[in-house]
């Protein structure tokens, strides 16, 4: 059986950085793997802004 994580990451922009690495690097040393990153936000030209990173983790029955 699995639990699942959804964490909001960007990729940035002008005056905003992209944090989707330090995202990654610190649920992967919580025993979180990543599964999938969708596109959830979008700019007005079609571009993906924000996404949702999703990590499962093995629950111990």
């Amino acid at each position: 059986m699995y639990e699942y994580k959804y964490v909001k990451a960007t990729l940035g922009g002008l005056f905003i950085a992209a944090n989707h690495h330090e995202i990654i690097d610190k649920d992967s040393k919580e025993g979180w793997r990543l599964v999938q990153v969708l596109p959830i936000e979008y700019n007005g030209h079609g571009k993906p802004t924000d996404f949702e990173i999703i990590f499962e983790r093995s629950i111990d029955n």
